[in-house]
């Protein structure tokens, strides 16, 4: 089971697939989520690329130390697992939590990004959706994760695939269920402690970066998604109908066709446009 070890020595679980020649994928989740969140993309992905795949500190297999997170030290723990594989530079893809994380690294880290992928995220936290999250960390803290992850599900989830999937959340539960409160507690700070002032340097990014959001996503809206691509010089945004924020999993086919294009025209040398097209369930603006 393949480590990598962050500056304060926390153990950073990682899974690589594809061939050694390809060119790196980084892929990094969200609040909560594990590698695992990627199952629906690696495959596809592995065909034509390096595919990494790693747990962030607080979730999977990767060590859940006691104390405060911050989204600056996931940025470097990603770092870690590249320097652990021998990768000198990746096409960055982040959801959500992982999304910012990604813009962090595209700040800090501008040598070690092909391009960025930024899907279901945000550039900064309105007082809505921090008093959403404080009370996510409540319910975690006071009545467990499976609380949590039920009172969480309409948020993350689109209306029909809500329907389709509460019996499972109702009876069995998350996958994080099963995961420690006080990690999840402390990504839930990480997100609302972060440095905001990070959306003015956003037009310092040259990477080509793709930006998907679901237009039926009420956690981080379209909204969110066009202000990053207007703060961003080199950015195009998809927007995916019918998708909420677990986009990649709910309308998995189309993210992956989206993506693979993007990387594709990246890899081969053409640049990202601010343009909007309409694809099979997205649409793409400037």
């Amino acid at each position: 089971m393949p480590h990598a070890y962050a500056g304060d020595g926390a153990r950073l679980h990682y899974q690589v697939l594809g061939r050694a020649e390809s060119p790196a994928v980084l892929m990094i989740q969200g609040l909560g989520a594990d590698k695992h969140g990627w199952d629906l993309q690696r495959i596809p992905l592995s065909l034509h690329y390096r595919v990494i795949a790693l747990d962030n500190r607080g979730a999977g297999r990767s060590d859940k130390p006691q104390g405060a997170y911050s989204l600056e030290q996931m940025a470097d723990d990603a770092i870690a697992v590249l320097d652990a594989v021998g990768v000198e530079r990746a096409h960055i893809v982040g959801a959500s939590m992982g999304g910012a994380i990604s813009q962090i690294i595209g700040l800090k880290y501008p040598a070690r990004v092909l391009s960025l992928t930024l899907a279901c995220t945000a550039c900064r936290i309105h007082p809505w959706r921090r008093e959403l999250l404080q009370s996510w960390a409540t319910t975690a803290a006071e009545h467990g994760m499976s609380a949590m992850t039920r009172e969480a599900a309409r948020w993350v989830i689109g209306p029909r695939s809500f329907r389709r999937l509460l019996p499972a959340i109702g009876w069995l539960g998350t996958p994080a269920g099963g995961r420690p409160a006080h990690a999840f507690i402390s990504q839930v700070r990480a997100i609302l402690e972060v440095d905001e002032s990070i959306s003015d340097q956003l037009a310092l990014v040259e990477a080509p970066t793709l930006v998907m959001v679901g237009n039926q996503d009420i956690l981080t809206p379209r909204g969110d998604s066009e202000e990053i691509v207007d703060l961003l010089p080199n950015a195009e945004l998809v927007v995916i109908s019918g998708a909420a924020h677990g986009l990649m999993v709910e309308h998995a086919s189309t993210f992956n066709r989206v993506l693979l294009e993007f990387l594709a025209r990246v890899t081969t040398g053409g640049q990202s446009v601010a343009t909007e097209s309409i694809a099979a369930n997205s649409s793409r603006r400037a």
